[in-house]
């Protein structure tokens, strides 16, 4: 049995770019014995220069195998793997800017150490427009699994539940196919409760049935009626042990101060496993993105959990 610590976190894109490189991000980053000049002074959005650094801190100091990104842009892209690898460990990733199928636009990247996972395949398509990333293996073990990661429309629910039923459709297809685990990450923009934003959610844990695909989608990838016709994918959250969930709820804070929830938007961030087995979550966590010198490392909290396979 392998086991792994996964991370998915919306990076929010570099919103603010300037030539600020990383080795001057990292010459420039205070010391750690440094005192912050004020304590609880929650800044606004910084610039991605001045967010990474955080963000490679916490993946870092938890000791993260796969690492699964939303909203990054190329430069964002590169400074991560510069920075993971800055650890003395191999890391690399896979995924493609939404824009172009290349570097244009947003990635949805899988980073993974490579010491650790090796990559057996790939793909991309869009959920208009989601990138899709699969397919990961742990070198000297029977253990494959196949990882889908994802970033859901912010703006519509009939595009989310559209998304959310090409992913369950695909997640089926191979789980039939690879008879392996199957793990779903991302940012669904969906909570799991309510009228107006839950479709997704609730699609791809199969509390509501699927949309209408593109049939040349469900041909592609399609599985016969009694091959495992209930399939869906299950929260982590709710499979973890009570003592080993810790951290907050939310997943989504925007760029202001704790004490101001008028912005906190619930939880949309997600680890699912599929419900034909083989996984088991026994920790999860969602710490805060906030340190002492009023810096957000991003407008999403991280989300972290650790698995096993069998």
């Amino acid at each position: 049995m392998g086991s792994i610590k996964l991370a998915t976190w919306n990076l929010r894109f570099d919103s603010m770019p300037d030539s600020i490189t990383v080795q001057q991000s990292l010459d420039n980053f205070p010391g750690p014995l440094d005192r912050p000049s004020e304590f609880n002074n929650i800044l606004p959005e910084m610039p991605w220069s001045t967010r990474r650094i955080k963000v490679a801190q916490q993946l870092l100091d938890e000791d993260v195998v796969i690492a699964d990104f939303q909203e990054a842009l190329k430069r964002q892209v590169d400074d991560m793997l510069q920075l993971l690898r800055l650890s003395g460990n191999p890391w690399d990733f896979v995924g493609v800017g939404r824009d172009d199928g290349v570097n244009a636009g947003e990635f949805s990247p899988v980073f993974y150490n490579t010491s650790q996972v090796e990559l057996v395949e790939f793909d991309t398509f869009w959920l208009s427009p989601t990138p899709f990333v699969a397919g990961s293996k742990f070198p000297g073990s029977p253990t494959t699994i196949v990882l889908l990661n994802t970033h859901l429309d912010d703006q519509s629910d009939d595009q989310r539940q559209l998304g959310a039923s090409l992913i369950l459709q695909r997640a089926r297809f191979e789980a039939v196919n690879r008879k392996c685990p199957i793990i779903v990450t991302g940012d669904f923009n969906s909570t799991a409760t309510g009228t107006d934003d839950s479709g997704a959610y609730k699609i791809i844990t199969g509390a509501m049935p699927m949309v209408d695909i593109p049939a040349d989608f469900a041909d592609k990838f399609s599985v016969p009626d009694d091959s495992l016709p209930d399939f869906h994918m299950i929260d982590l959250r709710g499979q973890t042990d009570t003592l080993h969930v810790s951290g907050n709820f939310a997943t989504f804070t925007d760029f202001v101060a704790p004490e101001n929830s008028s912005n906190i938007t619930d939880r949309i961030d997600f680890v699912f496993g599929g419900s034909n087995g083989g996984w088991l979550s026994s920790a999860y966590k969602v710490p805060s993105s906030l340190s002492d010198e009023g810096i957000l490392a991003s407008d999403h909290r991280p989300t972290f959990s650790s698995i096993s396979f069998s």
